[in-house]
């Protein structure tokens, strides 16, 4: 269990987006499913056009400067971040939530274990999911405590690499795993594998066989395999 930390606090992860659906199937199930009866995580995706003023509920404009594409506006996150930051007081009305606000952005800090970990540690996560040609700059400057990346590649939004950071920084909370020896930054990453011991992939085909070491049933052999892997 983190030190200062009751089982019984779940993490809170706000997530702004104009595709809030697109979280629905990836967050019911699995890990994630189980993790949310137990209520140790608290996830909710908010459409950001209810943060919209205008008839039409418009999210976006054409940058300044010109140039292709368009740009979310920085209104609709401000009012969104605002109203979250409303509810944001703790139990029984003691405190604030410890929040950490994150833009995904390819020009982010890369995402990693240290980072997750770190970011386990706060009562709540605000998500903004940019798309189009990116984000009004304000959002990063003013808004936003940090600016996060999952790779030297680009996506067409932040949906995805909000599920990826909400993932990584879950597993590090007390019962999302059930057994935090499952964390590869505890046992290690090797390889694994399952019965059969030997597989024939086709007729007269060599079975792919298991390391011999791994079925040696010799405890202090397997771990010099893997520690070697």
């Amino acid at each position: 269990m983190t030190k200062g930390r009751k089982a019984s606090s779940p993490l809170r992860i706000e997530i702004l987006t104009i595709f809030p659906q697109i979280f629905d199937s990836y967050f019911g199930e699995s890990l994630f499913r189980h993790a949310r009866v137990k209520d140790l995580v608290r996830i909710t995706a908010h459409n950001l056009r209810d943060f919209t003023t205008d008839k039409h509920h418009k999210v976006d404009d054409r940058p300044f400067g010109g140039g292709p594409g368009m740009v979310f506006k920085v209104e609709p996150v401000f009012k969104a971040v605002q109203a979250l930051k409303k509810k944001g007081v703790g139990a029984r009305g003691k405190g604030k939530i410890k929040t950490r606000i994150i833009l995904f952005s390819t020009r982010g800090k890369k995402l990693d274990s240290a980072m997750a970990r770190r970011l386990s540690k706060y009562d709540r996560l605000i998500l903004v999911c940019g798309r189009y040609e990116g984000v009004d700059e304000r959002v990063a400057e003013r808004i936003a405590d940090e600016e996060v990346s999952v790779g030297d590649y680009v996506l067409s939004g932040g949906e995805i690499p909000a599920m990826a950071l909400a993932e990584a920084v879950c597993r590090f909370r007390p019962g999302f795993l059930g057994k935090q020896e499952s964390l590869e930054e505890v046992k290690g990453s090797y390889p694994v594998y399952t019965r059969p011991e030997a597989f024939v992939p086709g007729k007269g085909k060599r079975p792919w066989r298991v390391p011999k070491a791994l079925i040696s049933g010799n405890h202090k052999e397997i771990d010099a395999w893997r520690r070697r892997r």
